[in-house]
C-alpha cells in the first residue's frame, strides 16, 4: 500500500488501532478518526510513527456530516486529493437492552452509530476514491446469529451493515470500488470488558474450536488483507472471523 491513503474511521482503540497499524504497515498513509479520546488518537498516531510509518488524528463524530466532510477535507489536505482505503469501525452496542425496555430513541440512536456512520462516511469518501479504491466495514457475529440476550438493537444495525455492503458493492463496482465487511465474533476488547460478564466470555471462547478469544490484531490482518489490491477479486462479500463459534 506503499503511497495510498486510508481513512480509519474509529481508529484509535481496539480493533480500529490494529486496523491503523496494520495499514501503516503495509506502506499506507493513515488518517486516525476518533470521537472525544485525543489521548487515544495520538497514542496510535505516534504507534505509528515511531514504527516509521505516517500517521495524522483527526476528531469528529462520524454521525454527523459536518465532522465527516471535515475529516475528508483534512485527509485531503494533508495527503493529497485521492483517498485510497476506506475502513468503518465507528459503532458500539450503547446498553444491553431487551425489547420491552427499548425506546424509539435508544432503537435510533444504535442504529445512527453503526449504519448512518457507515453511509456518511461513505459517501463523503467515494467522490473522492478512484478506480482500486476499497472501503471495509465493520459488522459483527451478532448480525449473523442475533446476538447475546439484550442485543436486539445491536444486532438489528450490524445485519444491515451487512446488507448495506452488498448494495455498495454492487453500486460502486462499476467504478472499480470495492466494498468488504468483516464480521468479529469475541474479540479481546474494551467492547467485551464493558458488556460481557467475564463467565460469558470464558464458556463463549471455550465452545469455539479454537478454544479461545480473538486478538483485534487478527482481525485487522483480515481488514488490511481486503483493503489491498491482493484481494482485487473480492467485493460485496461478508467474512466471519469469530474462531469457529458460528458458521455461515
Amino acid at each position: 500500500m506503499e503511497g495510498k491513503t486510508a481513512i480509519v474511521a474509529g481508529g484509535s482503540r481496539d480493533i480500529g488501532r490494529a486496523v491503523s497499524l496494520a495499514l501503516a504497515e503495509a506502506g499506507a498513509r493513515v488518517v486516525v478518526n476518533y470521537f472525544n479520546n485525543a489521548a487515544a488518537g495520538q497514542e496510535t498516531v505516534d504507534s505509528i510513527r515511531q514504527a516509521g510509518g505516517t500517521a495524522i488524528a483527526v476528531a469528529g463524530d462520524m454521525t454527523r456530516r459536518k465532522d465527516v466532510e471535515k475529516l475528508v477535507a483534512e485527509t485531503r489536505r494533508a495527503f493529497g486529493e485521492s483517498i485510497d482505503v476506506l475502513v468503518n469501525v465507528v459503532g458500539g452496542m450503547v446498553a444491553r437492552k431487551a425489547l420491552p425496555e427499548m425506546d424509539e430513541e435508544f432503537l435510533e440512536h444504535v442504529l445512527r452509530l453503526n449504519v448512518t456512520s457507515t453511509f456518511l462516511t461513505t459517501q463523503c469518501v467515494i467522490p473522492h476514491m478512484t478506480e482500486g479504491g476499497s472501503i471495509v466495514n465493520l459488522a459483527s457475529q451478532a448480525g449473523r446469529d442475533g446476538g447475546g440476550p439484550g442485543a436486539a438493537a445491536y444486532s438489528t444495525s450490524k445485519g444491515a451493515v451487512m446488507s448495506l455492503t452488498r448494495a455498495m458493492a454492487k453500486e460502486l463496482g462499476p467504478s472499480g470500488i470495492r466494498v468488504n465487511c468483516v464480521c468479529p465474533g469475541m474479540i479481546d476488547t474494551t467492547f467485551h470488558d464493558t458488556f460481557t460478564k467475564d463467565a460469558v466470555r470464558a464458556n463463549v471462547a471455550a465452545g469455539t474450536p479454537l478454544r479461545r478469544e480473538g486478538e483485534s490484531r487478527e482481525v485487522a490482518d483480515l481488514v488490511a488483507y481486503l483493503a489491498s489490491s491482493r484481494a482485487s477479486f473480492i467485493t460485496g462479500a461478508s467474512f466471519d472471523i469469530n474462531g469457529g463459534a458460528y458458521f455461515s
